[in-house]
């Protein structure tokens, strides 16, 4: 695996310096000014449209839950996948719903930005922070190996990793209770001159990065608190993580995931690339900056993305379909100890998030007798893609989402829900 040279403290102090807002101009958006924590408009909407499919459902007649997934209802489905589609900002949508009543699948918008081809429910896309589900995957593995438990100190099993935070535990990078800041802005103004350029930015985004940019920036900048005190969630984390996995095994992190991770799980169309580019059927990333008038470069296309950005908090690509097989096959404890699993889904914090390791719960409209109440997964958002995987605690219901386009000035945000709460009715039995 690539390890690129480690950033001095001196050059990462330099560009994490607040910037001067002038360099901008008052009404004129640079990259500099999209939000730092890139999955937190997803987030949001997820926990929303559980309150909402949970409500509707109560309100529901006895023994009429959301639509069964067939002929008017399946059709409701598919106008509402048309519409997030059509809606400002997006350029492509894929979801899909696995429950009691069948199988629906749909898709609608494009692959790309000039509207060729027409996007398809198999289509592949970057599932960003669902990655972190699987890096957790594999972490609890070799907690159940006993190669670290949850209470050992990283810097014990990585030398040197933290240098000024000895404290922070395997457990506290899962459940982003560390105090280490998120990292991927810090990373990303490391190779920028001017952190309002947008030509820079996307320079920036199509180039190669290792866990060792990571751990410099955050290590050279104030942690947000003292280990175990509280929860912020950071990306540099989960890529400390998978150096981690790297270091206790021998093995590159792609080669884990497809070993112990995808194969088990039946995700024959997911991997974890290292390098730009795509292949086979893939709805490309793209990333609105505004208008020139206001400092922005219009639409631009994610294809020359480097998924390194990311690394072990965010690199993967997968379907929804597989995206299903995967959260059916980690609850169900085909790939986890079911204790374990039980561990992962338990909460460490329930301000911002009920958020476990690697995974956070939601309320479940409609939860099988004697079933915890809750959906499980995660969500995510790359700088041109979002994406949703839930699933219910006893693994007979899934739903998954991939959405391309995204607004990085901050003014527009798709309506996910509009798509998202008729899904999780519908994956209830009617």
């Amino acid at each position: 695996m690539r390890r690129p040279t480690m950033l001095t403290v001196a050059a990462v102090a330099a560009f994490v310096l607040p910037v001067n807002a002038a360099l901008a101009g008052p009404d004129r958006a640079g990259p500099e000014d999209r939000p730092t924590d890139i999955d937190l408009d997803v987030t949001q909407q997820v926990t929303e449209a559980a309150r909402q499919a949970s409500a509707q459902r109560q309100a529901a007649p006895q023994g009429h839950g959301g639509p069964p997934l067939k002929g008017e209802e399946a059709a409701a489905l598919d106008a509402a996948t048309r519409q997030l589609a059509d809606t400002e900002g997006t350029v492509g949508v894929t979801a899909r719903v696995e429950g009691p009543d069948g199988v629906w699948r749909g898709a609608a918008g494009a692959r790309e930005l000039d509207r060729r081809p027409p996007a398809r429910p198999q289509d592949r896309f970057r599932v960003a922070s669902i990655t972190k589900s699987m890096v957790a995957t594999l972490v609890m593995q070799e907690v159940a190996a006993g190669t670290f438990t949850l209470d050992t100190p990283v810097n014990e099993v990585v030398p040197g990793m933290f240098p000024a935070h000895p404290d922070v535990t395997v457990e506290h990078l899962l459940s982003h209770r560390s105090g280490a800041q998120t990292g991927e802005g810090l990373v990303l103004a490391s190779r920028m001159s001017d952190p309002t350029d947008w030509e820079q930015f996307f320079q920036a985004l199509g180039q190669d990065y290792g866990p060792q940019d990571y751990l410099s920036v955050v290590n050279a900048v104030p942690w947000l608190f003292e280990p175990g005190t509280d929860f912020s969630y950071s990306n540099a984390g989960y890529v400390a993580l998978g150096l981690l996995l790297e270091t206790v095994t021998g093995e590159d992190l792609a080669d884990l995931l497809q070993e112990r991770v995808f194969q088990p799980a039946g995700m024959r169309h997911t991997d974890y690339p290292v390098d730009p580019g795509t292949n086979g059927p893939f709805l490309v990333g793209a990333a609105w900056t505004g208008v020139p008038e206001d400092g922005g470069l219009g639409w631009q296309s994610l294809a020359g993305f480097d998924p390194d950005v990311f690394q072990a908090a965010g690199a993967a690509v997968s379907t929804t379909a597989d995206l299903n097989a995967f959260t059916e096959a980690l609850i169900t404890g085909e790939l986890v100890d079911p204790a374990l699993v039980q561990d992962m889904v338990t909460p460490r914090s329930f301000e911002e998030l009920d958020y476990g390791l690697g995974v956070y719960r939601l309320p479940d409209p409609c939860p099988a007798p004697g079933q915890e109440p809750w959906l499980y997964g995660h969500d995510g958002a790359t700088f041109g893609t979002l994406s949703i995987a839930l699933t219910s605690a006893d693994g007979s219901r899934q739903l998954s989402i991939g959405v391309t386009g995204r607004d990085l000035t901050g003014a527009t945000v798709p309506d996910l829900n509009s798509l998202l709460v008729p899904m999780l009715l519908a994956s209830c039995e009617g």
